[in-house]
């Protein structure tokens, strides 16, 4: 057991030899590109969370390293994130004035806490869970985040009074009843940012457009006159090298921050597992979920006593990194010393960045958070998945970012729930316009018949105590009818539990009962297990269980009287005619026998 935990937590070793002078260069040829990117990203982050911009740079030096080192994706790159910083910026705002010295104590805390969860998540193996949130979840939380990153930028971009710790409804609504406070000096140059990032990804796809964005918005900002006119800029960053920081551990800080931890946490471990796979898919790799989780507690736990707030994988950096050509792990370990390198020098230069440009670049970053070809494709899929963008989207809005992302995974499992638990039951019957007379699904082709002795089920999903009630009453309207035998086709069955055993044989007595019985063919081995060792399969009859519908049928029909299919005019199947051919025979002979 020991040496198990151990391999979890150890730094991941498989990718140690593949390192060499050719990798060595790709990855910091990656490591540097992403250096540079992160820049600006990581200044709007820390904003967005309430802190001082240079907090979003010391979060993209260590925890990177660490959740690289220690995790299993090859190329993913950890720091702040959109929906981290907001989610931090959610709950201590209620706590503490952002950018004070006790919100940046408290953010220290929380992240201590995300990094304690996640790291027992992936100790106690609990990455299979993650499995359980869709995708639809993540869409909707991240579309109705970008739209509340959008809203709190009004005041930034505009140049209109706003107070913090208003919602999202607040800020709009005090917005336009101060409209006359509107500085359009402030508002070109957030424009400007936004239009020249845009215009240079368009133009130069490779070069980092979000710095482009800044400088022109720089320039524009001291053209203008600068804080003259009401143009306001970043403060000057203080420290160019992460100093150590001292989270708090108080049981009370806990009790109050752990909601708040928990939901940074699994939006975390969501987003990192989803960033892994899409990557992973991509490259060829296979990404471990449990270790993934330690990866990503750890560099939470270290990140917090080195200044550092709540990190996860970021899909912009992680993607990046991958295009310019990653190799390892190592790629994320370059690009957090560069940026080390590079902080000793831009730390005077912060100065000249315009609080109104970081408005520009933070929306450009919340506009390509929303996915709208995966918005289509949710509500083109199906009406659940439309209802669970819907609730969490709305949740997302009215609610607490926390709460919302609770919300929106419980109506996830729900629906996941609804779904096992009322498995799709289909009516079957032989197609005559098909050369081997399949079986289709009736309610697809009206006009087909069904044979009138034999009516054949296929039931697709586990038959288990939470899908009993459901098959049952489907099965108490096909005994309304006048069928004598039943066939269940069962390849789609890949669990029977006890409750679906029991199930199974007192609707098998049903059918006896009738004088008829109930048959199963195509049910898979491995869902027979609880059937043969609960004694139940036996009860029913080894004559009931048939490998191949085709032997299910024909062994059905020896037991139908001749009569019953000599008088049928549907005939439906091979047997069918045959036997009522050979019961029409001695019929024929009878007549034309000569009278003696």
């Amino acid at each position: 057991m020991a040496k198990s935990y151990w391999n979890t937590i150890n730094p991941y070793p498989n990718w140690f030899k593949q390192v060499n002078r050719r990798t060595l260069r790709a990855d910091f040829l990656a490591g540097l590109t992403g250096s540079i990117i992160v820049l600006p990203q990581g200044l709007a982050f820390a904003m967005i969370a309430g802190l001082p911009p240079v907090y979003g740079l010391y979060t993209a030096i260590i925890p990177p390293i660490i959740a690289g080192l220690f995790g299993s994706s090859m190329h993913m790159v950890s720091g702040p994130t959109t929906a981290n910083s907001l989610v931090v910026f959610a709950a201590l705002s209620q706590l503490a004035v952002p950018g004070t010295n006790e919100y940046v104590t408290l953010a220290f805390s929380i992240t201590l806490f995300v990094g304690i969860i996640q790291l027992g998540f992936g100790l106690a193996r609990l990455g299979i869970f993650v499995n359980f949130v869709s995708s639809t979840v993540i869409t909707a939380f991240s579309t109705g985040a970008a739209l509340l990153i959008m809203i709190s930028q009004l005041k930034n971009i505009s140049g209109v009074s706003i107070k913090n710790g208003l919602n999202a409804f607040e800020v709009v609504y005090v917005f336009f009843e101060k409209i006359h406070e509107f500085n359009f000096q402030v508002f070109s140059v957030a424009v400007i940012s936004f239009c020249s990032a845009v215009a240079l990804k368009l133009w130069k796809p490779k070069w980092p457009n979000l710095i482009g964005g800044l400088i022109m918005g720089s320039l524009c900002a001291v053209a203008f006159g600068g804080e003259e006119i009401g143009i306001h800029f970043v403060a000057d960053i203080d420290h160019a090298l992460p100093p150590m920081s001292w989270p708090s551990f108080s049981i009370s800080e806990f009790s109050t921050l752990f909601p708040s931890a928990f939901a940074v946490a699994m939006i975390g471990l969501i987003s990192a597992i989803a960033i892994g796979k899409n990557i992973g898919s991509q490259s060829g790799q296979r990404i471990d979920s449990n270790r993934e989780f330690v990866g990503q507690g750890l560099s939470n736990i270290v990140g917090s006593f080195f200044s550092a707030y709540a990190s996860s994988g970021s899909f912009t950096r992680s993607g990046v990194n991958y295009q310019a050509g990653a190799r390892t792990p190592l790629s994320a370990v370059f690009a957090s010393l560069i940026l080390l390198v590079i902080l000793l020098f831009i730390s005077p230069l912060a100065s000249y960045l315009p609080i109104a440009g970081m408005g520009g670049i933070i929306l450009l970053v919340s506009i390509n958070l929303i996915d709208t070809d995966e918005i289509k494709r949710i509500f083109r899929a199906s009406s659940l998945e439309a209802s669970v963008f819907v609730i969490t989207f709305i949740a997302t809005l009215l609610f607490s970012l926390e709460y919302a992302i609770f919300l929106g995974i419980m109506v996830s499992l729900a629906f996941f729930l609804y779904k096992v638990s009322t498995p799709h039951i289909a009516t079957m019957a032989p197609d005559p316009t098909k050369p081997d007379n399949s079986l289709t699904y009736i309610k697809r082709k009206p006009e087909l018949r069904e044979c009138s002795q034999i009516k054949i089920i296929r039931l697709d999903g586990p038959i288990f105590y939470g899908a009993v009630d459901h098959i049952s009453d489907f099965f108490d309207q096909v005994r309304e009818g006048k069928h004598k035998y039943c066939l269940i086709l069962c390849e789609g069955v890949n669990f029977i539990g006890l409750s679906g055993a029991h199930w199974l044989y007192e609707e098998a007595e049903r059918w006896k009962a009738r004088e008829g019985g109930l048959y199963l063919s195509n049910l898979k081995v491995v869902a027979q297990d609880v059937l043969i060792h609960s004694g139940f399969k036996a009860l029913i009859g080894e004559n009931h269980f048939f490998i191949a519908k085709k032997d299910a049928i024909e062994y059905i029909y020896t037991l139908i009287p001749d009569e019953a299919c000599r008088t049928c005019e549907k005939r439906v199947f091979r047997e069918c005619r045959i036997k009522a051919e050979a019961a029409e025979q001695p019929m024929e002979l009878l007549k034309t026998e000569p009278a003696r």
